[in-house]
Parts: structure tokens; C-alpha cells; sequence
């Protein structure tokens, strides 16, 4: 008599940046049994990527599966950053229900409507947890209340309204059905969870006779196996060693081949698998090298692809191209340009939210991605890599929209302690800022929702973060397409510039330090056309950092004491991407950053400008 097969509950959590998705999953594991009693075991475990444990964030949405009174449930851990959007999109097409989490202080927030029209949009089932409920800050019931107006506001039918809830924490690894049942004594963990996944969450269809159909959702790469699909088999039965089609909606023909492993998750581990039936989550490797993200597996004799995976556009574009500074070369590993365009190939067949094309420039490409944080993971994960290159300012995606010009608009939140309220409204009314509400928060902080130009935000979190004394904080997603909303305030100082090439020297900078604030430390390799500080007025300014000092055989009292100089600002790749103007460049190599201006003499930019005032261009 053959075995029955487990139930098969697909899941997805997803939630605003630092709701607590990863923490929550750690409960499960521990909780599901899925660690060792004994077994040592990191927090945030399905944060493996070296930049999400140093960031605190998800960027890469994450697979595992849980085994739970003999159901196997797959979860899905998606990132909660609006500029990985697109992991979200295509990740929520492996679920059937999705849970979403809601800080029980800060409630729904832009990433939160995000990714729950993402859900709605999908026809997915939606389960609320209530997380972070023992916050001394708490206000549980406010925000289940705001969370009912945000279903409704994004056009939720009855039956989605009817949404299960539990209250819990994920840090502490409980979950309640009865929000007192939190503060009453006795023991508790997260069976309520477990039971409402149990009983909400729908089960896949189970079709495992019909012809397969399995898409993919995520490309990983294999030393051993090479390019590995994840995705969901919709019907039909996966086994390794089939001869199967690779058909996409738009490709002319499919590609035939065979599958030489099928695994599936277990746990934090991929085991191979016999067989992964309809409804499960798999993974397939070796001789799928022409398989993509939206890609379907089918039989060779029924090839019938799934719709493509349908993602929002990109908002922001940014110029990957060779470095041509005086220093080119000395640092980096991977230098040409052959070689940075097989990296930006790869990013892209990884992540459909990224578009590589190539300009007009044979040793420069065109990324186009959904913010700075989403491109600037890239140039950080390529300089961890070792590559060396340099990248342009960011700039917005301007797209015809019924026959007018129109650019992206994002919805910000802010929230800022309130004495600092009136100097962010300002600066984003500079940047053609629309405010669309406003109150109190908690009781010394205001909250300010913002329809913004995405070309209004680009630098706005380093100021905000100056004008607030480092306590604003700042969320935004994509909101729609509208007309030009006029000229933005850039950035208002001008730069310091080094004049000529060598080491800076402590007393040519103290000398200098009326004029501005230095990005660098004495003893800074520098050459002529780098950027090395800002400067007090909005006017660039030739410096020499390098001039020391003159010996001679005259002393006086305290000549000979060591300069003291203030310590150099310290940006992040993300704050120089933001930092720059169009005519500059952002040096990227494995060991610096270094900011400089695209044609590096002043005597050549001085002619450049000149040119440009008579052209018009």
C-alpha cells in the first residue's frame, strides 16, 4: 500500500524593513524542532549574505521548510526593503497564503501597503501577526485597527477582511490567539502560529499526473552543478534524469534538455529528492544552464509555459564602468571591462528587478534597478568580489506615460522627534515634496507622510539624518508616475579638490581647514582631480593637501608641535552614490572609495563648462 503523502502548506512572510521577518522564521525553526536541542545556532539564520548580517536586512528572499504535526510547510523569507521589490514579486508566486507582520508600535508603513497590494494582487490568502507586542511601546490595538483601514484602502474583499490574527514576539518565541493571553503567567511558544498556518493557509493543488509545469523564481549558481533553479512545481511530478522543454511565453522556441538533480528543502539543508510532486518547492540543477527567472519546465511533447513573472519598472539608473583614474588598476583583481560586464550579466540573470544595457561608451554600462540601496548592494557585493571599477550619479527613469513626460514618485514616511518636524518639512518642500499627513507619534515624535520626486530623495537620508542629529527615520516606496514636478534642490556646497598628485600632509590640511571638512586622513595617497573634502561655500575649490612645511634654521616656541586636525567624514558607498554630481564619479576598488571629477585637471573642466554655457548642453 503506498505511503500518503504529507500535507504541503506554501507560505510567505513579508512585512515592512525591521518588522522582525528573520527573527520570527528563528522561532519556528526552534520551535518546529528543526535545531538540535544542543546545536549552536546564529540569530537571523536565513540571513547568510555577509551585507544583510552587517545591514541588519534582508536583501535575498530566502527558502526553507518546516515539518509540523506531519504537514511540511515552506516558508518563504522575503525582503522588507522597498529596493528588492522585485524578490518580493516573484517569491510571493511560490506561495498560496502569505503572513503578514506588523510592528505593534510602528504599524503599517510604505513597504507594508508594498507588499500586501503584491499579495491582493496575487489572490493570496492573508493571515496578521501583531509582532514586537512586549515593546514597552506597544499599542497592539491601534495598529490592527490601522492594519483593517489598510485592507480596506487597497480594496480587500470581504472575505480577505476576515483576516486570522495572533499577537507575539519572535524575539521572545511566543504567539497568542487573545492579546492579554500575553501577559498572564504560564508557559508559551508558538504553537497559535503554527495552528492558524495549519488551518488558514490553503493547500496547493496536488495535480501529480498531469504534464509538469515547474517555474522558476530564483537562479543560484553551483560550483559543481551550475546554475540551480528554485521554483514551484504548479503540476505534474519533478525527477531527476527527465527530458524536459525550457518555454517562456516570449520565446520563439523552447530549449530541450535534461535534469541531472532535483532536490528540495529541508530544513536549512537541500537533500535530493526522487520526486518533488505538484504543490512542493524544488530546486533543479545541472544541464538547466539556459534556464532563467519566469522560465517553465515543461514535458518535451506538452510544452504549455506559464504567464511570465510580471515585475514593477525600475526607477533609478546608474553608469558600471572601467576606472581611468591615475590609480587604476593597483587594488582590484578584476579591472576590465569584459570582465565587469560578465558580473553585471550574472546580477542580472539572478535579480529580474536589475537591467544591464550597454552605451554609447564601450567600457561603461547602464544599471538600471529599483534605488540606491538596490544598486548599491551590487557595486559593494562586486568590490567584496574584487573588482575594481567606477560608477555615475544616480539618476531617475523618466518613461511617456499617454504622451506626456513623467518620473517616479515615491510615498515617504518619516518619523522625527518634533522640535526637528519643522526642518524636514522645509527640506522637502524644497525637493517638491507633497505632505499628505501628519501626526503625533508616540509622545515626543511626529509622523510625516510625503509624496516626493524619486530624484527628491537621492541624498534626503544623510540630510535628514544631519538636521535631526541622527534620529529621523526615513522609509519610501514606488508610488506612481507624474508629470515633471519642476527643478530639485541638489546638493548646495561645492567640493574640495586635490591639484596635484602625493600623499597629504598634515600641515598643508591644517591650513586649510577654514575652507571646509576632508573626507580623507593625513598620509592619503591623493592625485589631481580627486575629491577630498567639502567645501564651506557652493563653489568647487584646487586644493594642495600635499604642501608641507618649509625648513629652515629658525625656531620658535611651539613650531614643532604636532598639528591636530578634526576627523574626516566617513561616508558609505550608498551616502558617496548620493553624495556626487553629474559630473563626477564614484571610485570604486576592494580596499578604497574615492570620490573625483570626470575629467580631472581644472584646466580641461574650466574649458568643459565654458563649452557647455555656449552650447547649451
Amino acid at each position: 500500500m503506498p505511503s500518503q503523502k504529507p500535507a504541503i502548506k506554501n507560505i510567505a512572510i513579508i512585512a515592512h524593513v525591521d518588522h522582525g521577518k528573520t527573527t520570527l522564521v528563528d522561532a519556528m525553526f526552534q520551535f518546529a524542532g528543526t535545531f538540535r536541542a544542543n546545536q549552536k545556532v546564529e540569530t537571523c539564520v536565513m540571513d547568510s549574505d555577509a551585507q544583510e548580517r552587517e545591514r541588519g536586512i534582508t536583501i535575498l528572499a530566502k527558502n526553507t521548510s518546516l515539518n509540523y504535526l506531519g504537514t511540511r510547510i515552506n516558508v518563504v523569507d522575503t525582503p522588507g526593503h522597498a529596493d528588492f521589490g522585485g524578490q518580493v514579486e516573484r517569491t510571493l508566486n511560490m506561495a498560496d497564503a502569505a503572513l503578514l507582520l506588523v510592528d505593534a508600535h510602528e504599524g503599517p508603513m510604505p513597504q507594508t501597503r508594498f507588499v500586501l497590494k503584491k499579495a491582493f494582487e496575487r489572490g493570496l490568502k492573508v493571515l496578521v501577526m501583531v509582532n514586537k507586542i512586549d515593546r514597552p511601546d506597544q499599542r497592539a490595538h491601534e495598529v490592527l485597527n490601522e492594519v483593517f483601514d489598510l485592507f480596506i484602502e487597497l480594496g480587500a474583499h470581504d472575505e480577505q477582511l476576515d483576516f486570522p490574527v495572533v499577537y507575539g514576539s519572535g524575539r521572545s518565541g511566543f504567539a497568542v490567539k487573545v492579546f492579554e493571553d500575553a501577559f498572564k503567567d504560564g508557559p508559551k511558544d508558538m504553537k497559535p502560529l503554527f495552528d492558524m498556518i495549519l488551518e488558514h493557509v490553503p493547500a496547493p493543488p496536488q495535480d501529480d499526473e498531469a504534464p509538469l509545469q515547474f517555474q522558476c523564481a530564483t537562479i543560484e549558481h553551483d560550483d559543481f552543478l551550475g546554475r540551480i533553479g528554485i521554483g514551484r512545481v504548479f503540476r505534474g511530478t519533478l525527477k531527476p534524469g527527465m527530458r524536459v522543454a525550457i518555454c517562456h511565453p516570449d520565446r520563439e522556441s523552447a530549449v530541450l534538455t535534461s535534469i541531472k538533480q532535483v532536490m528540495r528543502f529541508e530544513g536549512l539543508s537541500r537533500q535530493p529528492a526522487s520526486e518533488v510532486c505538484a504543490g512542493d518547492i524544488a530546486l533543479v540543477g545541472g544541464g538547466v544552464d539556459e534556464l532563467k527567472i519566469g522560465d517553465t519546465l515543461c514535458p518535451t511533447d506538452v510544452q504549455q509555459p506559464l504567464p511570465s513573472i510580471k515585475l514593477e519598472e525600475p526607477t533609478i539608473a546608474m553608469t558600471f564602468g572601467v576606472n581611468n583614474s591615475p590609480f587604476a588598476g593597483k587594488e582590484g583583481k578584476f579591472v576590465t571591462s569584459r570582465q565587469i560586464a560578465a558580473r553585471l550579466e550574472l546580477a542580472q540573470m539572478r535579480d529580474v528587478a536589475l537591467i544591464v544595457s550597454p552605451t554609447a561608451a564601450a567600457d561603461t554600462y547602464e544599471v538600471k534597478g529599483r534605488g540606491v540601496m538596490h544598486l548599491g548592494v551590487l557595486a559593494e557585493n562586486m568590490r567584496r568580489e574584487g573588482f575594481e571599477f567606477a560608477v555615475g550619479k544616480p539618476r531617475v527613469i523618466l518613461k511617456d506615460v499617454d504622451g506626456e513626460r513623467c518620473e517616479p514618485m515615491e510615498r515617504a514616511v518619516i518619523e522625527v522627534p518634533s522640535e526637528h518636524a519643522g526642518k524636514i518639512i522645509e527640506f522637502l518642500g524644497r525637493r517638491r515634496g507633497e505632505m499628505l499627513h501628519m501626526e503625533p507619534f508616540g509622545a515626543t515624535s511626529v509622523r510625516l507622510e510625503f509624496l516626493v520626486p524619486s530624484r527628491g530623495l537621492i541624498g534626503a537620508r544623510t540630510a535628514m539624518m544631519t538636521m535631526s542629529k541622527g534620529e529621523a527615520i526615513l522609509s519610501h516606496v514606488f508610488d506612481s508616475w507624474r508629470p515633471d514636478q519642476g527643478p530639485v534642490v541638489g546638493r548646495t556646497n561645492g567640493v574640495l579638490i586635490a591639484d596635484r598628485s602625493g600623499d597629504s600632509v598634515p600641515y598643508g590640511m591644517f591650513n586649510l581647514l577654514d575652507r571646509g571638512e576632508f573626507f580623507i586622513e593625513p598620509g592619503t595617497p591623493v592625485y589631481e582631480g580627486m575629491i577630498v573634502g567639502e567645501n564651506n561655500k557652493d563653489a568647487d575649490l584646487d586644493l594642495n593637501v600635499c604642501r608641507e612645511k618649509k625648513l629652515t634654521n629658525i625656531r620658535s616656541a611651539g613650531a614643532d608641535e604636532n598639528v591636530s586636525l578634526p576627523p574626516p567624514r566617513q561616508m558609505s558607498l550608498e551616502e558617496c552614490l548620493e553624495y556626487i554630481d553629474d559630473d563626477e564619479v564614484v571610485e570604486i576598488t576592494p580596499k578604497n572609495l574615492r570620490l573625483r571629477k570626470r575629467i580631472l585637471t581644472a584646466v580641461e573642466r574650466t574649458k568643459a563648462a565654458r563649452k557647455a554655457a555656449k552650447t547649451g548642453v
